[in-house]
């Protein structure tokens, strides 16, 4: 994968952290007329490598510009951002597109695939900006596809496949790059009970078995005890974050085996 180019050295403090994500005094705010709106109001966190973390928060809260921040679609009004030990700030334009397409994956509620391509086709897509040769790609795209378990329907369209279907090829676009972070925006939205938990059953094994950092925005309990770590916004301030011991988190593949199928 090619290497971002990265002017200023890794920080002290966030070497001996082990984060891949630190933010410090994190504000943002929107001038809207004569008013100022805060969204964020001095956040400070970190997130270590491999964690699975969820995001929650009531309309407002500040989740959403948190997440936008993180996957450097948005800036701070004041604060830090670092991400693997470097201050985002510093990066130019050039810079950040790399790390969006590079570094970071994304997944969102309403999939965003392109009706006329393929399963196979839509996971490639985030590769092509890397340049990457044809059979990288498909290679790339083959083995993102057999991860989320759909490797068999490479070659079917989205109105071939189910809202579930569609999901885990959103997943597998946000993979084909290997990136070190994967941010989820209200992943199962969209879907129903069953598909949910299906999904992240996926989340958790990419979490356990590649050591994949996934940060999941959600506003439902019920999928973030699916995560190790549940951080909890409100007036732009954090006002909860919790960790789960690994033994003691909700397995996605036991809860599976108590639901019932389609077919039931």
């Amino acid at each position: 994968m090619t290497t971002v180019p990265r002017s200023v050295p890794e920080t002290v403090a966030a070497k001996a952290s082990g984060a891949v994500i630190r933010v410090q005094d994190l504000h943002k705010y929107y001038v809207m007329g004569d008013n100022r709106v805060h969204a964020l109001r001095g956040v400070t966190l970190e997130i270590a490598r491999g964690e699975f973390v969820a995001v929650m928060g009531a309309s407002g809260s500040g989740k959403s510009t948190f997440m936008n921040i993180l996957g450097c679609l948005d800036k701070p009004t004041s604060g830090h951002y670092y991400l693997e030990g470097t201050d985002v700030a510093r990066f130019t334009k050039g810079d950040l597109a790399k790390i969006r397409n590079q570094r970071i994956g994304f997944v969102f509620q309403g999939f965003n695939l392109l009706a006329r391509t393929t399963a196979l086709e839509n996971t490639e897509l985030p590769a092509l900006y890397s340049r990457l040769p044809r059979e990288e790609r498909h290679k790339r795209a083959m083995e993102a596809l057999n991860m989320v378990g759909l490797a068999d329907r490479h070659d079917h369209y989205p109105s071939q496949l189910s809202g579930g279907q569609q999901q885990r090829v959103a997943i597998a676009r946000g993979l084909v790059n290997q990136p070190s972070i994967l941010l989820a925006d209200e992943p199962t939205g969209n879907l129903d009970s069953r598909t949910s938990v299906e999904i992240m059953e996926i989340f958790q094994d990419l979490n356990k078995n590649n050591g994949l950092t996934i940060i999941m925005v959600t506003h439902e309990m019920d999928i973030a005890q699916f995560a190790r770590r549940q951080i909890v916004f409100r007036d732009g301030t954090v006002r909860s974050d919790r960790y789960t011991p690994p033994n003691d988190c909700v397995d996605a593949a036991y809860v599976l085996k108590s639901m019932p199928t389609l077919e039931d």
